[in-house]
């Protein structure tokens, strides 16, 4: 959900790291590294350079059109879900809303912002009650579970590749009276439709925040295409920097959000997904400032301090109490650096991008 190219231990100045994961450097001077680290990012990545910056994104489309669908699926997931879900509920919002909120006003408390985005994606992506609607990558079934109670007669799908996940989205459509919402599990990579459901297609998919974990985006594209009807729209939600795209990968003993939070993930430019449109077309495309997901990780943070003194026996559960502490430090750090990324010059650098793709008509022909 962010991007910080910090040493792991093993590198030269470890020592760093192993005193703000043990909690012993103030947030303040954290986040100020974080800072620094990212205006070194820039540079790196040949920001204010634009034919190095051309250069290096045609060589990174060229490399995902060579690439696999996603690569480590089962790594990201147990990065983000190894935890179980009374983690979550202890820090997000009341929707589970694991990705970035809408803070239109600037006041909103995080459950507001959580309902504001899901009203911003229902307008954006133009969905009607009688809808079949696929939630591609449905995480914790915020929106899914939203759509279903908002669309009484839609047939709401949920695509998830942990089981785990899928239990708990049932279970509360269930305490909700929620008949309407059908849950699947599956790898993106491999997955196809069977039964019933491959029959007739969606009228709408959704996809938030599941683009970032992806690499082929021609081969994604096309496979989503191929569930949607003649007249579909795909609508996808995802972080991005305003010019730049590049891989997370942990490279000469760096890259510690890479190793901890984000292996195999693309940062993606506001731009990239405009080179795969083999099997879509772009219909219109909106940015959202990255101040709303500096506040949204914000708010995750104090719910998370808040909820420190219960949540520290599920930790020791989960990691082992020689590594509880440090675990806690880890997250704590991961959503400062998710404030610091999204909030870098006054949330203009990285921020959010919205699509919205119709299904192109010679597709599959």
């Amino acid at each position: 959900m962010s991007d910080l190219t910090v040493p792991q231990r093993a590198a030269p100045d470890g020592w760093l790291i192993d005193l703000c994961e043990r909690g012993r450097i103030p947030d303040a001077l954290v986040r100020f590294g974080m800072r620094q680290l990212l205006k070194s990012r820039l540079a790196d990545e040949s920001a204010g350079d634009g034919e190095a910056r051309s250069l290096r994104l045609n060589r990174l489309v060229d490399e995902l059109r060579a690439s696999p669908i996603a690569i480590d699926t089962h790594a990201a997931n147990a990065q983000h879900y190894e935890l179980p879900a009374a983690f979550f509920h202890a820090h997000l919002g009341p929707h589970l809303k694991y990705s970035c909120c809408l803070y239109r006003e600037g006041s909103e408390t995080l459950a507001e912002a959580e309902r504001a985005m899901f009203e911003e994606y229902a307008a954006r992506a133009e969905l009607a009650d009688g809808q079949r609607i696929l939630d591609l990558g449905c995480g914790w079934g915020s929106l899914a579970l939203w759509l279903a109670a908002r669309y009484p007669n839609a047939e709401i799908v949920g695509l998830s590749n942990s089981r785990g996940q899928r239990e708990f989205i049932e279970a509360r459509a269930v305490e909700r009276g929620l008949s309407n919402l059908r849950v699947l599990t599956g790898d993106i990579v491999d997955f196809e439709f069977g039964g019933t459901l491959a029959v007739g297609g969606f009228d709408r998919v959704l996809s938030v925040e599941m683009f970032e974990h992806m690499k082929n985006y021609r081969l994604l594209l096309r496979k989503i295409a191929g569930w949607m009807r003649v007249d579909a729209k795909l609508f996808v939600h995802v972080f991005a920097h305003r010019t730049l795209a590049y891989h997370f990968e942990v490279k000469d003993g760096r890259d510690w959000m890479s190793k901890y939070f984000f292996t195999g993930g693309t940062m993606p430019s506001e731009s990239l997904l405009l080179y795969f449109q083999d099997d879509v077309a772009i219909e219109r495309q909106w940015w959202v400032s990255g101040t709303h997901y500096e506040r949204t990780a914000n708010d995750w943070l104090s719910n998370l301090d808040a909820a420190r003194s219960r949540l520290m026996p599920l930790f020791t559960d989960t990691y082992g109490p020689a590594d509880a502490a440090r675990w806690f430090q880890r997250w704590r750090m991961f959503y400062m650096a998710v404030a610091e990324l999204f909030g870098y010059a006054g949330g203009a650098e990285w921020g959010v991008a919205h699509y919205l793709f119709t299904r192109r008509q010679t597709a599959f022909i």
